[in-house]
């Protein structure tokens, strides 16, 4: 840990694999602090960092690593990095302490504490340039100085090539006509054997094919070895699927990234023939004719570039909820716990927070008559201003509802299409990845403009938005679930959605009361936004958008 005393193994215990969610990505943060307290007489403090995580539904903390010490300095730059597996579906609680090391001890009470910060790994994420900076506070009275942290995406070879070969003068194998050849490409495994990774299309009738470009992830072709050998063979295709060998040949994927040129000309050759025949020269030969490798884009990649996840809300104030005044309606508020609707907000709401960073969250209602004439309202902002129904942080959402309970009438019917149709508007007005809409609907259940709704959702389908059903309640929830078109893709008047933008989840498979409550509560949030970092991946591929380059980091604070 050059210049460091290495202390990142100083009793620290092994990182926990909870269960969980197949993690989408791993994350490397690299941490600095400036300014911090000098705690040692004669001397600058000796600091050292120590990461703590939480399992999910724990509110333990467990020792996840240390950093090395670095010896007399207020301004570190920790070398060591910690490697966190990243869920964007998962509110992933960090803390950060820091200590003036004073022996070789690996107990931490035997050295000085410097202060802590608390944050998520999506408020790191999702800051500008994936840079997050914060205080450190936890010593009273005290300016503990300021924790530095940034997020890197490990690179585990994203990469995807694109290839285009042709042959020339292959063998004849057909008795009446010419061959139909394809290709089949192999890589080699540690073992020696080799595993088939792509089979290129049958070129019927000609010795001198062209095949298609084809696009396959370089992991696929040689495992990140870019010297290990890749190995091609050649068929004629048969009907029957007894097909002809022609012949083969090896390359690495170092060659073949020379691109087209003499080194990419392969002679086809057939072992037995070679073994039979003295004047036995090939069966032909095979060129590449291009090469080209692009990296694929992760959720990451946007995010850190600066795209931005706009949250909004709608809630149902039908009145098959039942009358909010009565402990057994859904909007029945309690004095000892939140109703099922705000804790189905609270669970989205606290991680999408982190990716949006003004934190105003527009938050519709429908389904009320709602003064001063009573008219019944489909799209009705909470906090009562039409113009701008943007409330600050989750928590004004949840005042805003519970105010708004006290104003209107619940009334009917359930009508989807409004707010699907009132975000759709938002997001048409920014189509080029800067900004993805997501939308949050938290039911009862039976939904009474079904037509309209379907063909709200495949109009929105084009458009930079997802949307989140949470069913609340005993109701039969079999049309949300058709919304959801994971089985069968959604269309309206025969146009099906151009990507499938809907996850439905039943709030009820969640509730367990009790003290388990919040576990059940990130199960929620897991469940629910699962989805939306290939759905907006899903978008961006199919405008052609790439991540814009992270913006430059800010010049430090002298």
């Amino acid at each position: 840990s050059g210049g460091a005393r290495g202390m990142a193994g100083l009793g620290a215990p092994e990182p926990g694999t909870g269960p969980g969610p197949v993690p989408a990505t791993r994350v490397e943060l690299t941490v600095s602090c400036r300014q911090l307290l000098d705690r040692d007489t004669f001397s600058k403090s000796d600091p050292l960092c120590v990461l703590y995580t939480q399992r999910p539904g724990s509110h333990q903390w467990r020792e996840f690593g240390r950093t090395e010490v670095i010896d007399n300095s207020l301004n570190p730059d920790f070398l060591h990095k910690f490697v966190l597996d990243y869920c964007f579906e998962e509110r992933q609680n960090l803390r950060f302490d820091l200590y003036d090391v004073d022996s070789k001890s690996p107990d931490l009470s035997k050295h000085d504490f410097l202060g802590q910060a608390f944050c998520t790994l999506g408020e790191i994420v999702g800051s500008a340039g994936s840079r997050l900076e914060k205080p450190l506070t936890g010593i009273p009275r005290k300016k503990c100085g300021t924790i530095i942290l940034l997020a890197e995406e490990l690179g585990n070879c994203r990469d995807v090539a694109t290839l285009q070969f042709c042959a020339n003068k292959l063998d004849k194998k057909d008795f009446f006509g010419k061959s139909d050849p394809f290709m089949v490409f192999y890589r080699s495994n540690e073992d020696g054997t080799f595993t088939i990774c792509h089979k290129t299309e049958v070129v019927r009738n000609t010795l001198n094919p062209i095949w298609a470009a084809f696009a396959i992830p370089v992991r696929a072709l040689c495992n990140g070895d870019h010297d290990r050998a890749i190995k091609v063979e050649v068929y004629d295709w048969d009907r029957d699927g007894s097909h002809d060998f022609i012949g083969e040949f090896t390359t690495s994927y170092r060659e073949l990234a020379r691109g087209q040129s003499h080194f990419n000309v392969y002679e086809v050759v057939n072992p037995r023939k070679k073994m039979k025949k003295k004047k036995y020269l090939n069966s032909g030969t095979v060129t590449l004719l291009s090469f080209a490798v692009e990296a694929e884009h992760t959720f990451l990649d946007y995010i850190r570039g600066g795209t931005q996840l706009n949250f909004t809300v709608a809630i149902d104030f039908t009145a098959s909820n039942g009358n909010p005044s009565q402990p057994t309606s859904l909007h029945y508020l309690s004095p000892f716990q939140l109703n099922a609707y705000s804790l189905a907000l609270r669970a989205v709401g606290d991680i999408i927070q982190d990716y949006d960073s003004d934190k105003m969250f527009p938050a519709l209602g429908f389904g009320a008559k709602v003064p001063p004439d009573g008219h019944v309202s489909h799209e009705f902002p909470l906090n009562g201003d039409a113009s701008n129904p943007a409330c600050c942080g989750i928590a004004g959402v949840l005042e805003a509802y519970q105010r708004s309970l006290r104003r209107v009438q619940l009334y009917g019917p359930t009508n989807f299409a409004p707010v699907v149709n009132h975000v759709a508007r938002s997001a048409a007005t920014v189509l080029d990845g800067s900004q993805y809409f997501v939308l949050l609907i938290i039911t009862d259940g039976v939904i009474s403009d079904m037509a309209q709704t379907k063909e709200a959702i495949v109009n929105a389908a084009k458009l930079p938005m997802s949307i989140i059903i949470v069913g609340v309640g005993q109701a039969e929830f079999d049309a949300m679930v058709e919304l959801d078109g994971d089985d069968i893709r959604i269309s309206s008047r025969g146009k099906v959605a151009e990507r499938d933008i809907v996850q439905f989840v039943p709030f009820r498979d969640y509730m367990s009361g009790g003290p388990g409550a919040g576990l059940s509560m990130a199960g929620l949030a897991r469940e629910v936004l699962a989805e939306i970092p290939d759905q907006l991946l899903s978008y961006m591929k199919a405008r052609g958008i790439k991540p814009p380059p992270v913006p430059p980091m800010p010049p430090e604070t002298p």
